[in-house]
């Protein structure tokens, strides 16, 4: 009797031990998620900052070919002031910003097709391309921090890992949304 009551203790003890160890698993997996999430969402910021930081030198080089497009170097200038000034936690107004100002640099990019002086400008040109790259490697930080808000928000989501969850309150991630008017497909015309 009495080692019958020791190995029902030892089984007790042996099960516990192991959901203490799954529950820390599971807890561990989901802040390792969290802050793979937050991580990526830090890599947005950088390239942002990294753009918003190229954008005045680019707009002095523009600056001296033309007046015409004055109101577009404002609106450029207009849109990285209210970037910079962002509020921190709120991700969707930072990349709704972001796309309105990536819209906007566009026009800037079509300047140099009317001034064919700037476009042999070796610092407009060096100044596009770290543009260009640099709006290329928020489109890929864009797409990880959906992949990381994906992996946390499925762990939130699915059984045993929300009921962790749960107890500790984890949040899901929003995911970044392209603007309505980038999904719209291109016009393409071959009419003169």
């Amino acid at each position: 009797m009495e080692t019958t009551i020791m190995i029902v203790t030892v089984i007790i003890i042996a099960v516990l031990v192991i959901l203490v160890l799954a529950y820390i698993g599971i807890y561990n997996g989901l802040v390792r998620a969290r802050m793979y999430t937050q991580e990526s969402w830090s890599q947005i910021d950088v390239q942002l900052k990294r753009r918003n930081d190229l954008i005045p030198n680019l707009v002095e080089t523009v600056k001296g070919y033309s007046n015409y497009e004055q109101g577009t170097l404002e609106k450029v200038i207009g849109l990285r002031n209210q970037l910079v000034n962002a509020p921190a936690g709120d991700h969707q107004q930072t990349m709704e910003l972001s796309d309105q100002l990536s819209n906007s640099l566009k026009s800037i990019f079509a300047v140099a097709e009317a001034y064919p002086d700037l476009k042999a400008n070796d610092e407009y040109t060096k100044l596009m391309e770290e543009l260009s790259n640099t709006e290329n490697k928020i489109a890929y930080s864009r797409q990880l921090y959906n992949s990381s808000a994906a992996s946390l928000n499925t762990k939130i989501q699915t059984f045993p890992t929300n009921l962790v969850a749960g107890i500790h309150h984890f949040q899901a991630a929003d995911f970044l949304q392209v603007p309505e008017e980038e999904k719209a497909a291109p016009k393409v015309s071959f009419d003169k």
